[in-house]
């Protein structure tokens, strides 16, 4: 056995400056086909940490502009009230797979869906590129 120590690159580093209680941590794989738009918007009741394994993820959380998250790279939203827009493949070709760490307010659920009511009313928070 080869008893040289483990190499571990740190990925992100996030210091929270809120208190959840005693939350759940959920840890899940996601695996999005080629194309697909992923999950319709949505939020968190906790902050969520993942990680790519493979593919291209367009990611877009509230007030932020849309960008591409690459394998390798890391990436977490703080969940609360801000609506996550996007979390779709990419790629027309290929698989995108992340492992996403989810941390769970105790007695709500992990993930809900605003209405189409409450999209429209916070449509001004939305990023939009200066015209």
């Amino acid at each position: 056995m080869n008893a040289s120590p483990a190499a571990i690159q740190l990925l992100d580093h996030v210091e929270l400056d809120f208190d959840l209680g005693q939350p759940n941590v959920v840890t899940v794989t996601i695996e999005l086909e080629p194309g697909s738009a992923g999950s319709p918007p949505h939020r968190h009741s906790g902050p969520v940490f993942a990680y790519l394994i493979e593919g291209e993820l367009i990611f877009e959380l509230e007030g932020e502009p849309a960008r591409v998250i690459r394998a390798g790279e890391a990436f977490w939203e703080p969940g609360g009230d801000l609506i996550h827009y996007q979390a779709a493949n990419n790629l027309d070709d290929g698989y995108t797979r992340f492992v996403a760490v989810m941390v769970c307010t105790p007695g709500q659920e992990m993930m809900t869906y605003p209405s189409a009511e409450e999209l429209a009313e916070r449509a001004h928070l939305r990023y939009r590129e200066a015209a």
